[in-house]
């Protein structure tokens, strides 16, 4: 099983400059930007050059691409998708797709169907079809409707398995309320933003799949940025967007085990194997249980899978 993406890096769809350069870099994934960073006059030419790229990659060497198509339901989105599954050469097909503005799990249900009709169409089997995240904190409607994705997708096991991770963003719902500031004097995400990150995490943990840390805006600012990232890693984040190359290593480091973090998870494996059948165990003077069995178990995993990353 492959490490899930730690770093995700935007790359405007009609640059074919950062996009080369963003190949060359170590973003374990790049996301070909077809919504905000693409004026809408230059969609064509950016639809265009995404295509080429894809069209042009071969072999499994460097980042997987994934495009940020426009918000699902509108014309923008028909003509991101038409343009990317006009082709019928599977190399040219994106990795996954990163869904904006999702509103809710009958919407997310609505697109995979879309995406599945496009990719039979094209000749792709049913399990090499592409992946989503979704970005499901930008609007209101979509912040509001994050309890109900548990039950409403465990009806629908076709999207649980197109679905990679859930991320979030405050950029789009800051505009949607109004609100004049994200942050607070000291730098802390207010309560509403800090909802919509626990929200997402909340989520994801609960479907199971990944759960990416929305992006920080402030990119010259290098501390905030670890900070950040001590943040999200503590409280449980696996990977996190980018929004400039020089992110992509600290947020790689901060998502990859560190040497003493394996070391104490392969103790803690060991004091369990020592007493086989317990549900409890002793390390260093201190009671450990299952809860830092399977936490130990995640840490050399993710280890062994970022060590097998291509």
């Amino acid at each position: 099983m492959q490490a899930p993406p730690r770093s995700w890096l935007f790359v405007p769809g009609d640059s074919a400059r950062k996009q080369a350069r963003a190949l060359q870099g170590s973003a374990d994934a790049l996301i070909l930007d077809l919504e905000d960073s693409v004026d809408p006059a230059r969609l064509p030419a950016a639809r265009a050059q995404v295509c080429e790229l894809l069209g042009a990659r071969t072999g499994g060497m460097g980042p997987a691409l994934w495009v940020r198509v426009n918000a699902a339901g509108t014309a923008a989105c028909a003509q991101d998708m038409d343009s990317l599954y006009a082709q019928s050469a599977r190399t040219s097909l994106p990795a996954g797709i990163v869904l904006p503005k999702v509103n809710g799990a009958g919407e997310l249900a609505a697109f995979v169907a879309q995406l599945a009709q496009r990719e039979a169409r094209s000749g792709l089997a049913p399990e090499k079809g592409a992946r989503i995240l979704a970005l499901v904190t930008e609007t209101p409607a979509g912040l509001m409707n994050l309890p109900r994705y548990p039950d409403e997708l465990a009806a629908a096991p076709e999207v649980l398995q197109r679905l990679a991770g859930l991320t979030w963003g405050a950029e789009d719902l800051g505009a949607a309320l109004g609100a004049l500031e994200r942050r607070d004097d000291a730098g802390n995400l207010t309560f509403t933003f800090q909802l919509a990150r626990t929200a997402c995490l909340l989520t994801a943990a609960a479907l199971g799949v990944q759960a990416v840390d929305g992006v920080h805006t402030d990119f010259r600012n290098p501390d905030s940025l670890r900070a950040d990232l001590a943040q999200a890693r503590r409280d449980g984040f696996t990977g996190k967007l980018a929004i400039h190359p020089d992110q992509v290593e600290p947020i790689n480091a901060a998502f990859s085990p560190t040497a003493a973090e394996i070391a104490h998870a392969r103790q803690v494996v060991a004091a369990f194997a020592a007493q086989p059948g317990t549900g409890v165990a002793s390390l260093q003077g201190r009671m450990i249980d299952r809860p830092h069995l399977l936490l130990a178990q995640r840490v050399l995993a993710t280890a062994q899978r970022t060590a097998e990353r291509p």
